[in-house]
């Protein structure tokens, strides 16, 4: 059986009783859980809100400065470290995948939000200044309805949380953001969702083209005017991130990930890696132990 990198669960890390939700003070969190094992990766939905604080985390190997209303989002799988300095505070709220179950009818509606895909850089942001005190008193209500209000009710919190993501949603999405034409935001979406399903047998854009009853020529110019790369590099980039989360486990030979990600023998995949990274993932491995 091959094992990766630790998993944290959000039943180890919540108090509250169904382990479903947790939402705390970052400072009474970290120092709660402050023999955290890093990097590690969540099987929950993961948000902190900073309020004071300095240093880095970084997800999926991509850094992000800590400041004042920062703010961060990441969903399972992502890989996740923290370098914090000085006195760190604000807000965590850890959710389970099937917290708005009872209350949406739509499994997936959460991957509507754009700061939901798995693309780390589109998952941190700064609060707009507009918007600073609203989000500061708003995470401070939704603290006291979880941690103080019995008995808790668990439909009110999912709609304020879900008042949350849809005021940043109004602030960050990419088709506001770019002025994408609906058609053309949705393909991509879409692209990036079949991305996510197929990285590890389906290589070329022509396979992704089919799916989305386009040409490859249209897929191309899409992933080239909005996200300023070609679809082939889009999907090279997921292989890649998958092979950097693999390689942080010390418990996965070379030969494993290999075989995990569908390469034909190791030299190919250390070639693809190299060539992307600029060392081999020998050296990745030691560089991130």
């Amino acid at each position: 059986m091959i094992k990766q990198i630790p998993v944290l669960d959000c039943c180890t890390l919540s108090g509250y009783k169904e382990d479903e939700l947790l939402v705390d003070h970052l400072a009474d969190y970290l120092h709660k859980h402050s023999s955290l094992a890093f990097p590690h990766r969540h099987n929950f939905y993961h948000m902190v809100l900073f309020t004071s604080g300095g240093g880095a985390h970084a997800i999926d190997f991509t850094r992000f400065e800590v400041r004042p209303m920062h703010m961060y989002f990441m969903v399972p799988g992502q890989v996740h470290t923290w370098e914090f300095e000085g006195e760190v505070n604000g807000y965590v709220i850890n959710f389970s995948r099937e917290f708005f179950q009872s209350l949406l009818l739509r499994p997936d509606f959460l991957n509507g939000f754009s700061f939901l895909n798995g693309i780390a850089q589109d998952g941190a942001f700064q609060v707009p200044a507009h918007m600073e005190e609203e989000m500061t008193a708003f995470f401070e209500r939704i603290y006291e309805q979880v941690n103080r209000v019995k008995p808790l009710q668990k439909d009110l919190v999912s709609v304020m949380l879900l008042y949350v993501f849809m005021r940043m949603e109004q602030q960050l999405s990419p088709a506001e953001k770019h002025k994408f034409p609906v058609y053309n935001y949705t393909l991509l979406r879409n692209f990036q969702k079949l991305i996510e399903q197929h990285f590890t047998n389906l290589r070329l854009p022509k396979d992704y083209a089919d799916l989305l009853y386009i040409t490859p020529n249209h897929l191309n110019a899409l992933c080239k005017e909005y996200l300023g790369m070609q679809a082939g590099e889009v999907i090279r980039n997921r292989i890649l991130l998958e092979a950097k989360r693999l390689l942080v486990s010390q418990d996965m030979t070379i030969s494993e990930i290999s075989d995990e990600l569908s390469f034909n023998d190791n030299s190919y995949f250390t070639k693809f890696f190299k060539k992307l990274v600029g060392m081999t993932p020998e050296e990745f491995r030691k560089n991130k132990a």
